[in-house]
């Protein structure tokens, strides 16, 4: 099982250029795998625009309303 008040702990350890370094290096792995892999890149392109503008929102939802609250 996992204990979620552990990471709590430690990622209120992170400071605002960790978080950002850890974007980045997600980003920068992305952009790898779909560059090494010519499928997964064809897939990426084949799906509507429309799909990745509802992740961006949903998954901004939360963090947003905790922060202008």
């Amino acid at each position: 099982m996992c204990d979620f008040k552990k990471w709590d702990k430690k990622v209120k350890k992170l400071k605002t250029c960790d978080i950002g370094l850890i974007k980045l290096s997600v980003l920068a792995f992305t952009l790898f795998l779909i560059t090494v892999w010519p499928e997964l890149l064809n897939l990426i392109l084949k799906v509507h625009w429309g799909w990745y503008l509802a992740i961006a929102i949903i998954a901004a939802y939360c963090p947003t309303k905790k922060f202008f609250s």
